[in-house]
């Protein structure tokens, strides 16, 4: 995709979602900052964009909480976008549960058209999101950072959320029939069966994922104004698919998984596989693992890695994602904060940021577009 097809929400309409009774607001711009005091409804625009692609949205909230206090139980989002193949209109929303005990559930909707799930937005959006939650990644659980590998990876490979998805399902599936007295060994055959061909394709992904990740961060080592990093997967099964023909990893890991039930089952759980893969990150220039860096130097690490990574979706899919930074430079000094907003002008895609100053987006020039975000209300303040 050239710079003159970005991939662009050109309108945004929201219906009983968060704060926002009904709002419906438009920007042609590639830079969007959304400015106000804190708990004005700007993350709740973002978390909005957000869950126009699939999963759970940038706070992975339940989606019965995003329907706004006083209102019906229902909400809606749209949106008007610029895509590779032309302008659609993408849709999704909850319906909860209705007098006449109707059951709730998630809607999606493309050009008027209802999808059988939200993986559907996967084949018009690409989206990557920074928010304050994120600062302490490395420093977390790694199952925060494995959701974040994850989440990137998705960006590359749409079809990689639904591979997890089906992992968790059958894996759950396996640990609860692994609970019975008498577990029916072929149909837990069947299931570590398709367990190892999902583990195998999500390995396999990541592997392919962090390669072309690791390539983008090496280009701009020399000219980027945040620190460049070594990135890894820490896993059992992506090790083994490095070096060994994926059909064979995945004979070991069902072996695995066979020879496993005793301690499985009296662990309560499934103790190996890629569900406990970690993400490594080192700070390049001090040869420091990123959990042992300052928040600051987290940050700063965390605001590289995006940027690579939207390079790199960009170069592999030839259109760089959506990115969604909430409060991303609150905490940046000037000169970072101007190289921040060169570096995603060059994406040429759409980044929505916050802010509680105007003046924190000095800089944006002619593709920058600055709102005020105010009791349920958004306002052009000025375009740049």
């Amino acid at each position: 995709m050239t710079d003159s097809h970005p991939l662009l929400i050109r309108r945004l309409t929201l219906t009983d979602f968060r704060n926002y009774a009904g709002l419906r607001f438009g920007t042609s711009t590639r830079l969007v900052a959304l400015t106000g005091a804190n708990g004005a409804g700007k993350t709740n625009i973002l978390e909005a964009i957000s869950l126009l692609s699939p999963g759970r949205g940038l706070r992975g909230a339940v989606f019965e909480d995003l329907a706004r206090q006083g209102g019906g139980g229902n909400w809606a989002i749209a949106a008007e976008v610029d895509t590779l193949n032309g302008p659609v209109t993408l849709g999704t929303g909850w319906i909860g549960q209705g007098e006449a005990g109707d059951s709730a559930g998630r809607l999606v909707v493309i050009d008027g058209e209802s999808q059988k799930s939200a993986g559907a937005l996967g084949d018009y959006m690409r989206m990557l999101w920074l928010t304050p939650a994120m600062d302490r990644l490395f420093a977390g659980p790694a199952s925060d950072r494995r959701r974040f590998l994850d989440r990137m990876v998705t960006a590359f490979d749409p079809e990689h959320g639904s591979r997890i998805l089906v992992f968790e399902k059958v894996m759950r599936e396996r640990n609860l029939l692994l609970e019975e007295a008498r577990p029916d060994a072929a149909w837990l055959s069947s299931l570590e069966a398709h367990m190892a061909e999902a583990a195998v394709a999500i390995s396999a992904a990541r592997l392919v994922g962090l390669e072309a990740l690791q390539t983008h961060i090496t280009l701009a080592r020399d000219e980027s104004s945040f620190p460049w990093s070594e990135v890894a997967v820490d896993g059992e099964i992506e090790a083994r698919i490095a070096t060994t023909p994926a059909v064979r990893v995945e004979d070991e890991y069902r072996r695995i998984l066979r020879d496993s039930r005793s301690l499985d089952r009296a662990a309560g759980r499934t103790l190996r596989g890629p569900h406990r893969s970690d993400l490594a990150v080192v700070h390049g220039p001090k040869a420091m693992a990123a959990g042992q860096c300052s928040t600051g130097e987290q940050k700063a690490l965390l605001i590289g890695l995006i940027l690579a990574q939207a390079r790199a979706v960009k170069d592999s899919a030839g259109v760089a994602p959506v990115l969604l930074l909430d409060e991303v430079a609150a905490h940046l000094d000037r000169a970072r904060r101007l190289s921040l907003l060169k570096a995603l002008g060059a994406l040429g895609s759409q980044s929505w940021m916050t802010g509680t100053d105007a003046e924190l987006f000095e800089g944006m020039g002619d593709e920058g577009t600055v709102f005020h975000v105010e009791d349920g209300t958004v306002r052009q303040v000025m375009e740049r």
